[in-house]
């Protein structure tokens, strides 16, 4: 058999000891699946504006002058299509309020109520705001006609667990409680997010589940980062290759944890796959690439829930890294990924 070797990764100090899981030597992983050869060539020029390596202390650098530059309110109204209003709501108990950005679809009034998606943004847990990948999100309401309400979330290291889950959640009970002055159908509300914003989409529906919160139609999970143990294969794998590989994920982890990370006492409100119960949630939608860090922890939480006698949507695209469809939009696969997205919520939300 193969072992699988230990790996140096980048963490909160320099570069960090991450030993293969045990047992791991049983388990022996082969070469990583390729790329969809559109996804590879737009790759190519992602990878090249991407930091190769950083710690917890290049982050105000990385925050500042790092990623896609923040839409505009004009970017955002999608000439005209959506009203936008920012809202400071109470956050946690005893904690600070929060920030709330509400795009409403142009020309409905307030009195009829729309199916609301309440997106969480995704970024590691240590990077981005309530606008950061909001366009894609917009794109999908502005077809299916909803509304939809972007929560900022406190960032990690600065503020670890439980503040970015607590954020989340706390701005969803404020909406939940204010549907009707929002325009919003309370009995169609869709908690979502991608990769760093899927994970705490989960944890806000565990959450609401066991704090007999609101009653959500569904979670929307893009690429959701759930596991914080960041050992299983795919996370062996796809190592120092596409969008997010096991050295950053590292990195997130040990922002939002410290030195909990992959430990015993994990809270699943944090890593949603340590939950030992997923049954009585809503019904999920969860997609992942075949050739991403977050593949087999994303198709276990699938599988978990059926086994939970839940319902879940799982879509594994063949070829795709993490985050492709909204880095990569032309490609065909991207496009087949959007449109069951749209596919799932038409079903549903009844629209």
């Amino acid at each position: 058999m193969n072992a699988v070797p230990s790996a140096d990764v980048s963490g909160a100090s320099g570069t960090t000891r991450v030993e293969a899981p045990a047992g791991a030597e049983d388990h022996p992983v082969g070469p990583p699946p390729p790329f969809d050869s559109e996804l590879a060539a737009g790759l190519e020029v992602i990878v090249k504006q991407l930091p190769t390596a950083f710690r917890l202390e290049d982050l105000p650098a990385l925050r500042e002058g790092g990623g896609a530059a923040r839409p505009s309110d004009e970017d955002l109204r999608q000439d005209g299509a959506f009203d936008l209003e920012e809202r400071t709501v109470p956050g946690p108990a005893g904690e600070a309020d929060i920030s709330l950005l509400i795009c409403r679809p142009a020309g409905v009034s307030a009195g009829t109520p729309l199916p609301a998606l309440y997106n969480i943004h995704g970024g590691g847990m240590i990077l981005g705001d309530n606008r950061t990948g909001l366009e894609t999100m917009l794109d999908r309401a502005r077809e299916l006609r909803l509304v939809v309400v972007s929560v900022e979330y406190r960032l990690a290291p600065e503020h670890p667990h439980p503040a970015p889950v607590e954020d989340a959640y706390a701005g969803l009970l404020w909406t939940a409680g204010h549907a009707a002055e929002l325009g919003i159908d309370p009995d169609r509300i869709v908690v979502a997010g991608g990769s760093a914003g899927g994970g705490l989409a989960a944890a806000v529906a565990l959450l609401a589940r066991d704090r007999g919160g609101p009653a959500l139609a569904g979670q929307m999970l893009l690429c959701p980062m759930l596991d914080d143990r960041n050992d299983t294969p795919s996370s062996r794998q796809m190592a120092g290759l596409g969008v997010w590989d096991r050295a950053a994920n590292h990195l997130g982890w040990t922002a939002l944890l410290g030195e909990r990370r992959g430990g015993p006492d994990v809270s699943p409100y944090a890593a949603p796959a340590r939950a030992t119960d997923l049954s009585g949630l809503p019904p999920a939608f969860i997609d992942v690439g075949s050739a991403e860090t977050f593949r087999d922890e994303d198709v276990a939480y699938a599988v978990r829930l059926w086994q939970a006698g839940g319902q879940a949507e799982l879509h594994v695209w063949p070829g795709g890294f993490h985050g492709f469809e909204g880095l990569v939009p032309q490609a065909a696969i991207s496009q087949d990924a959007r449109n069951a997205q749209g596919l799932w919520l038409r079903r549903l939300l009844g629209v």
